[in-house]
């Protein structure tokens, strides 16, 4: 393996600062660059970004999941987002100078590294799958920890690909995998209408016949008084952030309802996010330097 790698691990809390700062600080360890790290106490979600060799990547990723495995305990945790492990997902993004081939040795390696040295069972997905059905992450996440817990033993398709048929009893189940950069966005609504932003993101899935390269849901943001349409954009050449955020603003509009803002969670490439972005689609403390991909690693070198 060659070149850059990003690894965009999700820990499942985004309320304690020294829990998130300490894992992040994990992940880093092996000396790959901490990008960035977007907590959200609503979700009760961390995005970690890390970049490095594939050696610094894997190895982090191993030392990231032990600190999380030892922090966070899925019995009590408890947010608007899914989540079926205290790492929740691990993905390998390739950059410069890297293949996806190079991402999904990187996946795999890393996968059989966490059972094997921090006990916490993994399932490959993405571009690492092994198994069908499970390059949709969502297929791999179904019925979260409390679901997986109670019927991996007894349900085949829920076989991990790394370890024993049984969820760690307080960290649960990692997903590693290999994907394309993936912009998470979300984007808010002034109204504490739930229905609203559920039928929103419904009607803009694809595999609901909307927008392409869209992943949704809805969530209720009870901490700021409002609800989200919150997005995967899997392949932003697809459908870019201006897009996805022209059709909620529009859907938006027609239920009576208008749009309070939206935000960038992590970092984006400088081809998802044009020249005048933050300002078109009203991001929340959207800092180019620190967002845009290509201008954090320069700074990271500087």
């Amino acid at each position: 393996m060659a070149g850059l790698l990003e690894c965009v691990p999700n820990i499942s809390d985004g309320r304690d600062p020294e829990v998130v700062a300490a894992v992040a600080a994990a992940f880093a360890s092996a000396g790959a660059t901490l990008l960035g790290t977007d907590s959200d106490g609503d979700h009760n979600r961390s995005v970690i970004t890390i970049a490095g060799t594939p050696e610094q990547v894997i190895a982090g990723a191993v030392a990231g999941v032990a600190a999380a495995r030892e922090r966070i305990d899925l019995n009590i945790q408890e947010g608007a987002h899914p989540r079926m492990g205290a790492t929740d997902v691990v993905p390998f993004v390739p950059l410069e100078g890297a293949t996806t081939e190079d991402a999904v040795a990187a996946a795999r390696a890393a996968a059989e590294r966490i059972w094997r040295e921090t006990g916490v069972p993994t399932y490959l997905y993405g571009e690492a799958a092994r198994v069908p059905g499970r390059g949709n992450l969502a297929n791999v996440r179904k019925g979260q920890f409390e679901g997986i817990r109670d019927s991996i033993a007894k349900d085949p398709v829920r076989k991990p690909d790394f370890g024993e048929t049984a969820v760690h009893g307080t960290a649960g189940i990692t997903a590693v995998g290999a994907r394309f950069f993936l912009v998470a966005y979300n984007v808010n609504l002034d109204t504490q209408d739930l229905a609203i932003a559920k039928q929103i993101a419904t009607a803009i899935r694809e595999k609901n016949g909307g927008l392409p390269g869209v992943k949704a849901l809805g969530f209720d943001l009870p901490e700021k008084g409002q609800v989200q349409v919150s997005m995967n954009l899997v392949d932003y050449r697809k459908t870019n952030p201006i897009q996805a955020f022209d059709e909620i603003a529009q859907r938006a509009e027609a239920a009576g309802v208008t749009v309070a803002g939206s935000e960038v969670v992590g970092l984006i490439p400088h081809a998802a996010c044009p020249e005048g972005f933050a300002e078109r689609v009203r991001a929340i403390d959207f800092d180019a330097d620190d967002q845009i991909l290509e201008r954090r690693l320069a700074k990271a070198r500087a």
